[in-house]
């Protein structure tokens, strides 16, 4: 008994535990991916061949669906419905591309969310890709297809920024590959009319999908962050450490359009932030001025000097954005519940 006691209370027992219980939940998840993979690759497979069988005409599906069903009475995945879903899949999605992208990782109903919702192939690819690298649920994804985030984030013509002149070159990459335009933003019932404070008070009251939002890495280090200068005090409005890009993020909140003044200011938050907040291993602190117009060329203009790295972008409340894509959103209560369940998302119907 006295050995058994030894052993419990040994630090190096417990190691050897914990090492045991890491490596049984990495195998798991490798063979829970790797089964994912081999079943889309079969979907693939099993869709190529409806293609080629296309003789038999229109009932040839359903008729398969029931000698599959009788053959395999437990698996699921083996309908009528889900069978045109993969003669769609191997249709439109190249067996290379989906190789390459990872595209078999995902979950077939995230495939087929993608299938229905986007037409383009580049865009297809872009959401299946980020998917992956955010481990969205299907309904967050739906949620940013409704957005449509590809137009807001993946296109960087449409972004204002000093991003690549101010930074190292991979760092400013990613640091517009990062930036949004416009951001979209729910605040409840408030009007067009708001003040900074309510729409800070309403974001920041739901830090989830704020974070959201805001993508990826971004971790929430406080609102109206206060710093003293020479007996002065300043107050930030959002600020951010973005775990992916290593530094700090500034976020400046205005509810009218964009005026050069602005950059000056958020010029001083991050000469300010670098000097007080930032360790020597971080990057340079980075700047996200949010206006309700970011009036293009004179944001342009302003920050054609200025050497701190600072973007410009609008953003819109959720009841703005077009009604046909606000139609297709999931409720925040939805996102809300999914959003801390967003591994488990399984291979189904």
């Amino acid at each position: 008994m006295e050995n058994l006691k030894n052993i419990i209370n040994d630090d190096e027992y417990f190691k050897f535990l914990n090492e045991i219980k890491n490596d049984i939940i990495t195998t798991r998840r490798k063979v829970l991916t790797q089964a994912n993979n081999e079943v889309i690759l079969m979907y693939h497979r099993i869709g190529k061949g409806l293609i080629k069988n296309t003789k038999y005409g229109n009932s040839f599906i359903d008729t398969l669906a029931k000698d599959l069903k009788l053959e395999f009475p437990d698996m699921q995945g083996l309908s009528a419905r889900n069978l045109r879903y993969m003669k769609k899949f191997a249709k439109e999605f190249e067996y290379d591309s989906i190789l390459q992208h990872d595209v078999a990782k995902l979950p077939w109903t995230t495939i087929t969310t993608i299938m229905d919702k986007i037409k383009d192939e580049q865009e297809r690819l872009w959401y299946a890709e980020k998917t992956l690298e955010n481990l969205w649920s299907r309904t967050i994804l739906e949620h940013q297809i409704g957005t449509d985030l590809y137009s807001r984030q993946a296109l960087l013509d449409n972004k204002i920024s000093n991003y690549k002149e101010t930074l190292p070159i991979e760092l400013g990459k990613r640091a517009l590959e990062m930036l949004k335009d416009p951001y979209v933003f729910d605040i409840g019932g408030y009007g067009k009319d708001v003040l900074e404070k309510d729409v800070e008070d309403a974001l920041v009251s739901n830090i989830t999908n704020l974070l959201l939002e805001f993508g990826n890495g971004f971790a929430f280090v406080g609102r109206q962050y206060h710093l003293e200068i020479e007996g002065e005090d300043y107050y930030i409005d959002l600020l951010f450490y973005n775990l992916n890009l290593k530094c700090y993020v500034v976020v400046e909140l205005k509810t009218v359009k964009f005026i050069p003044e602005f950059a000056g200011k958020l010029n001083f938050y991050l000469n300010a932030v670098d000097m007080l907040l930032k360790k020597e291993d971080d990057n340079p602190t980075i700047g996200i001025l949010l206006c309700r117009d970011e009036h293009k060329l004179t944001a342009e203009l302003a920050l054609k000097d200025i050497n701190k790295p600072i973007g410009v972008a609008e953003y819109k409340y959720l009841q703005e954005i077009p009604e046909y894509l606000a139609n297709n959103l999931p409720s925040i209560e939805t996102l809300e519940k999914r959003l801390n369940n967003r591994n488990n998302d399984s291979i189904k119907e």
